[in-house]
């Protein structure tokens, strides 16, 4: 096998170049590296240990040329490369080069091809947007409601719906949820974006060494010819039920390996109360049936960075006070806190954070005062995690069929609940077709991406601007989750004006 990745020297990526270079079948892996100084060292060290398998091409991922490069005479290709939060709120311009330009340009270079080598992107579940108690679980086809301002997911959505309508002869899309590595811990401690959490998000954690393992066991298991069906479909990458917490959880289990928990060190109107991503995988299962890679569980990681990192255990001989003053206290006063944005009146971020600045300044200091999932709430905690009780979305169409049986009344019916039209005469899969939005919008895409990909009109809801307050008034498909944590009556607009955040009321004529 000959194998070209981007993004190996990420978490997902470097544990997916380890681990598929122990297959003894690849003949080379062909990465991309930028051109900078710690990724010379990191040349020499990979040619070191992997001789002639592994091969270098330098340059960035928005560069066709580059990208020609690396995907020739492969077999594979796994576009990995991603600049994440924080680093893709602190630079829209590096986050959309790579998220954006950078998928376009890897597609395009897969695309001239002859013959294709198979794509596997890597895309995420902040394509979702944000969720809460009301539905927590979440699966492929839901609708795409990236948060407002949130940089990075507006570029992975753009990257994912220009790779499932490029006509790519063999693709699979994988959306990567929430992450666990080794060094997570000191990579949150200098960022106002922890606070970006909200308590009852449902966050499902898997190991940046689980997610490699998953890349190799594709390769293992496509050249014994096992998996075709698997190829031309969206899954989401998790890790079942032991990887399931909520955002107070997530806290405590963390600051647990300091002696602490989300109430010694934190008040929760330092947090955010919507506006994060995040959910339980419905059908998470559906990657581990193919590939049986979920072995890490997220409270057995948590005390594995324990036990590598034994300078965390030093945290139980401090008191707390001291803890929160030097370690996170100074931090609400970052750029990217909310707190911050309260402060610098921010309007536009608290509003799309807390509901507005009245509602972000009257939050309670006091725990008792929150209600929370993880506490019974809500419900019993174990029932809400099992999702044989789960409330699903509906996609406005028959799920039971499979897709070579949709028919036009199908795809008319997936329309009409988006609040538009489905303006073909036939209908069809993966070829492209014609659709019209509620606003008038006329577009292409294939019925796989709209109503497995979640995928709707690439004007309304390809932000900025984040118009969904008054897309939800017409659209039931967008309605049923985005007034989970909005109100009815909001009635706002979310632009970035010149890069700056900002909100506007939407008048009576303009709803």
């Amino acid at each position: 096998m000959k194998i070209a990745m981007t993004g190996t020297s990420g978490q997902m990526g470097r544990e997916a170049l380890a681990q598929t270079l122990e297959l003894s079948d690849v003949e080379f892996v062909r990465i991309l590296l930028t051109k900078k100084r710690r990724n010379d060292k990191l040349a020499k060290k990979l040619a070191k240990k992997f001789g002639a398998r592994i091969q270098i091409v330098r340059g960035t991922v928005a560069d066709p040329a580059v990208c020609a490069a690396l995907v020739a005479g492969t077999d594979y290709v796994v576009h990995m490369a991603a600049v994440i939060p924080p680093a893709s709120d602190a630079s829209p311009a590096r986050s959309e080069e790579c998220n954006k330009s950078g998928a376009v340009a890897i597609v395009d270079a897969v695309k001239a091809c002859s013959p294709q080598p198979k794509y596997i992107h890597i895309s995420t579940v902040a394509l979702y947007g944000n969720r809460n108690e009301k539905h927590p679980f979440g699966r492929v086809g839901d609708p795409l409601l990236v948060s407002p301002f949130d940089q990075y997911a507006m570029d992975k959505l753009y990257g994912e719906r220009y790779c499932l309508d490029a006509d790519l002869a063999c693709w699979v899309v994988l959306r990567q949820t929430a992450m666990l590595y080794p060094d997570m811990m000191k990579a949150n401690v200098s960022d106002g974006l922890m606070f970006h959490t909200a308590l009852n998000a449902p966050l499902e954690w898997v190991s940046a060494r689980d997610s490699g393992y998953l890349i190799k066991r594709i390769f293992e298991r496509d050249a014994r010819g096992e998996i075709d069906g698997f190829w031309r479909q969206i899954y989401n990458i998790g890790a079942g039920t032991k990887g399931m917490d909520t955002g107070y959880d997530t806290f405590n289990d963390g600051f647990a390996i300091i002696g602490g928990s989300a109430e010694k060190f934190f008040k929760p109107n330092w947090l955010a109360a919507r506006n994060f991503h995040g959910l339980w995988f419905y059908d998470g299962d559906a990657l581990e049936t193919l590939f049986s890679y979920q072995r890490d569980d997220v409270k057995g990681y948590w005390r594995e960075i324990a036990r590598h990192h034994k300078i965390y255990a030093l945290g139980r001989f401090v008191p707390a006070k001291l803890i929160d003053l030097f370690l996170f206290k100074r931090l609400l006063r970052h750029p990217n806190s909310p707190l911050r944005w309260i402060k610098n009146g921010d309007t536009a971020r608290v509003t799309a954070t807390f509901g507005s600045m009245e509602a972000a300044t009257s939050r309670s200091r006091d725990w008792k005062d929150y209600p929370l999932i993880a506490k019974g709430d809500f419900g019993d905690y174990d029932a809400l995690r099992d999702k044989r009780n789960a409330v699903l979305l509906s996609h406005g169409y028959d799920e039971s069929k499979a897709p070579a049986s949709w028919t036009v009344d199908d795809l008319r019916g997936a329309a009409a609940f988006r609040g538009g039209e489905y303006l073909s005469e036939h209908a069809g899969v993966y070829e492209k077709r014609l659709w019209r939005c509620h606003d008038g919008h006329t577009f292409e895409a294939s019925p796989y991406t709209v109503l497995r990909g979640g995928h709707w009109c690439p004007v309304c809801h390809q932000p900025a601007p984040w118009d969904f307050d008054r897309i939800a008034k017409f659209s039931p498909f967008v309605a049923q989750v985005w007034y989970d944590s909005h109100e009815r009556d909001e009635n706002r607009i979310y632009e970035l004006d010149g890069g700056k955040p900002v909100v506007r009321e939407l008048s009576e004529e303009t709803r």
